[in-house]
């Protein structure tokens, strides 16, 4: 939740701006800036939702988690990401979006269910593929996230308070905190970076650690 609070915070005027549309996209009225930006959101968000629910309900979301498969993840979608951010066009921004680049943004995002995936990444690679400027599809991705970790964090908070573990909480109200911080500052550094450096230092990182754990994952 420390990330969602950073990200919250560092585009508060594109949230509030959709925080205000709500209530025109909740009466069928998408015909403002605002009350687009949350119809797109929402629509962004179904994927990632129903797919979370059945590799949650058939158990497979705990099967894939393996150092196999995360090392071949971060590798591949590492070398995704490369790809399209030297051969994707630079021509949308974020006015450009539509409801067909939300969908297929959010199926993108989706795929960040496989572990070691990376959501930020996949959905910043399903931006680049569809011509957006790294600003601009990396600004897109991060409100994306907003009701992705709202939704994941509500159910996580339920279970903790539901078992009356009030250390977890405690510890867990400690390390949003921190996160907070941390991400803040990162946020701020990556959308500073982006103006004149493309996302090939974090594919290189994620390149080398794919790889590192695919070593020790066959040996």
């Amino acid at each position: 939740m420390g990330t969602l609070g950073a990200v919250v915070l560092y585009f508060w005027s594109d949230v509030r701006e959709g925080l205000f549309g709500i209530p025109r996209m909740l009466t069928g009225r998408i015909d403002t800036k605002g009350s687009r930006l949350a119809f797109l959101l929402l629509i962004a968000t179904i994927p990632v939702l129903a797919l979370g629910l059945i590799l949650s309900v058939t158990g497979l979301s705990d099967a894939m988690r393996s150092i196999t498969v995360i090392g071949w993840t971060m590798l591949i979608f590492g070398l995704v990401l490369f790809w399209v951010d030297q051969k994707g066009a630079e021509t949308k921004t974020d006015a450009d979006w539509t409801l067909r680049d939300a969908i297929v943004m959010g199926l993108w995002q989706a795929l960040a269910l496989i572990p070691g995936t990376s959501r930020s990444g996949a959905t910043i690679s399903g931006a680049r593929a569809l011509g957006y400027k790294r600003e601009d599809g990396t600004r897109l991705a991060m409100l994306m996230s907003i009701p992705t970790i709202m939704a994941s964090g509500l159910l996580l908070g339920v279970e903790a308070a539901s078992e009356a573990d009030w250390a977890v909480l405690r510890d867990g109200a400690i390390a949003a905190a921190m996160a907070f911080v941390a991400a803040l500052l990162a946020l701020s550094l990556m959308m500073r970076l982006l103006k004149s450096v493309s996302f090939t230092p974090y594919v290189v990182y994620r390149v080398i650690l794919g790889i590192v754990l695919l070593v020790i994952a066959y040996t």
